[in-house]
């Protein structure tokens, strides 16, 4: 079996952006609350935090930023993928350098692959890390679908230990589990698909949700490993919600709002994406109340 990065939450922690660049002060706000209430990884600049939209010197630096704050309390996951393989390949070295535990590594968006293309992709980017690597499957953005078969070979390599599943097809990563057996963690990508995965095996959650509830996030997952699946049960569906209205637009769009309205950024982002439409965040925003999250 292969060492397991986290088990539980870890965020797919926002960027805090103004017009000026990324907001470090609030950063690391945002990261000490969400180790003050108990998440288990901080995943920086993946899709939640507007990886794409950062220019190369944000990037690096808001993962070497991430790694200095949480100075080894939990560990921290790197988003580094990209369509372009060398980029990939650079970025990744690049965060093994300055110190991050693990690299995020989303498959190539636009131009894709086959699923030849997949295995030679993800083994070239984890043969030059010096870190382990989490898979990330995220089909609905990338137009790039992992399959089982391929996430199984994938498995054999020693650097490539987990795999974000947001591919949103329970049949498919039940698959991928029965393959893949203890040679590769899974983690759900998907908040309302939390305890499902869990149930299949899964490890935990790489979250959005967990930007604005971060304690309850934990206490799904935490409920469920000790054995109290009626409990981690009701949370997902009760947060179903919730849940809904952080993905009624694009991700990251309603979460930087949700996060606005606490006080950890500004509501602010980088084209092409733009602010919530009027209804939809009013919604979000009630959701908040209820939740008394503001």
């Amino acid at each position: 079996m292969k060492h397991t990065i986290f088990t539980g939450t870890g965020t797919a922690i926002i960027t805090p952006l103004t017009k000026d660049g990324v907001d470090y002060p609030k950063f690391a706000e945002l990261i000490e609350w969400q180790i003050e209430k108990g998440v288990d990884a901080i995943v920086a600049v993946g899709t939640t935090g507007e990886g794409s939209t950062l220019t190369d010197e944000e990037h690096k630096q808001a993962i070497k930023f991430c790694v200095e704050q949480v100075a080894g309390r939990v560990p921290v996951i790197a988003g580094t993928g990209s369509n372009d393989y060398e980029y990939a390949v650079q970025l990744t070295q690049y965060a093994c350098e300055v110190g991050a535990d693990a690299m995020l590594l989303v498959t190539p968006y636009y131009n894709k692959a086959t699923q030849k293309g997949l295995i030679e992709f993800f083994r070239g980017i984890a043969d030059a890390s010096s870190k382990p690597c989490i898979l990330y499957n995220v089909p609905s953005r990338t137009g790039c679908n992992l399959l089982p078969e391929t996430v199984a070979v994938l498995a054999e390599h020693p650097n490539i230990v987990a795999i974000k599943e947001a591919c949103g097809n329970i049949s498919q990563i039940a698959q991928e589990a029965a393959l893949c057996g203890d040679k590769i963690d899974i983690y759900s990508g998907n908040d309302d698909q939390i305890v499902p995965i869990l149930s299949l095996g899964g490890k935990g959650v790489i979250s959005v949700l967990a930007n604005i509830m971060p304690e309850e996030t934990s206490e799904m997952c935490k409920s469920y490993f000790r054995g109290d699946t009626a409990k981690a049960c009701r949370m997902q569906l009760d947060l179903l919600p919730l849940i809904n209205a952080l993905f009624c637009e694009v991700n990251p769009i309603p979460v930087k709002a949700a996060c606005a309205a606490m006080g950890f950024c500004d509501n602010y982002l980088r084209l092409p994406l733009t602010h919530m439409e009027p209804a939809h965040e009013e919604k979000l925003l009630s959701l908040m109340r209820e939740q008394k999250l503001i």
